[in-house]
């Protein structure tokens, strides 16, 4: 019984160590904090915060965005309540998006995951695509085309991996749309070490 009881606490610890290995180390990767109120959005300047987030590029806006429609078009959040557009009330080509820096260890290698979203509104553009940055280097420019004909957003996944050469790391989600691009969604974003 005690030899039981003492490989069921090892199994314990092992898999605590893994689920440890394995923690999201971007904040608040869904943008659900501030609250966006159901049906509406909230929009974001260069420069202000959005909870662990920094809205960042040289022009334009963000917005956070929670089940908002638009000529018939239903903005919804892949997972949980809200998402962000990085295109906000612009809609221009603007270089709007957001940071966050997290604590690496240099050296690591990491997974970053997360969702585009893209939603075609006649006349107001048909792709999303969001440039991905580490520091100045550009990661991945993740193009989502999948909206064209259906009335909500639809979502596709994109990964990639990078290694640390910091012990601090700056992501940034850039929008790369053209101007008169209507939304550009991002939502449930992950880092963790692999």
């Amino acid at each position: 019984m005690r030899q039981f009881a003492y490989v069921a606490s090892m199994m314990a610890l092992v898999a605590a160590g893994g689920a440890a290995r394995a923690a999201n180390l971007i904040k608040d990767g869904g943008f659900e904090k501030p609250p966006t109120p159901n049906g509406t959005f909230t929009t974001y300047a260069i420069g202000q915060k959005i909870g662990t987030w920094i809205v960042a590029g040289s022009d334009g806006n963000v917005a956070t965005v929670n089940n908002f429609d638009e000529g018939g078009v239903l903005w919804t959040a892949h997972r949980g309540s809200a998402f962000l557009d990085l295109t906000g009330t612009c809609d221009c080509g603007a270089n709007s998006g957001v940071a966050q820096v997290v604590n690496t260890t240099v050296g690591t290698s990491y997974k970053l995951t997360f969702w585009v979203g893209n939603t075609v509104i006649q006349g107001q553009g048909d792709t999303s695509t969001i440039d991905v940055y580490d520091g100045a280097t550009l990661l991945l420019a993740a193009t989502n085309t999948a909206g064209k004909g259906s009335t909500k957003e639809v979502w596709r996944k994109f990964t990639t991996s990078f290694t640390a050469t910091t012990a601090k790391t700056t992501l940034s989600f850039i929008n790369a749309d053209p101007s008169g691009d209507e939304q550009n969604g991002l939502d449930d974003v992950a880092l963790v070490a692999q």
